[in-house]
């Protein structure tokens, strides 16, 4: 299967959460597996971790994957307190 990478900017909050998930959406629904590029990312909000918790539950009904990449110290502890850390692979 192939990979495509969504590239996430500075935060994953209310104002861009709809963006985020209509852009995974797209590369799930082309049959590829899913790379969230977190590099940039230094926030994430309630709504952000519902997207994700939302892509990642459409990949697994599709048989993809939802990964996250490059996810930094204080987006790792917003989801650690959350318990979503463990829902996810990680590149």
């Amino acid at each position: 299967m192939d990979t495509e990478v969504y590239k996430l900017g500075g935060e994953l909050d209310s104002f861009n959460s709809q963006e985020v998930q209509d852009g995974l959406k797209a590369i799930l629904d082309k049959g590829c597996n899913a790379v969230l590029d977190m590099t940039d990312c230094k926030y994430i909000s309630s709504t952000g971790l519902r997207v994700l918790l939302y892509t990642k539950k459409v990949a697994a009904s599709k048989g993809l994957n939802l990964c996250l990449k490059s996810v930094n110290a204080e987006v790792k502890d917003i989801m650690d307190v959350t318990g979503f850390t463990e829902f996810f692979d990680y590149a």
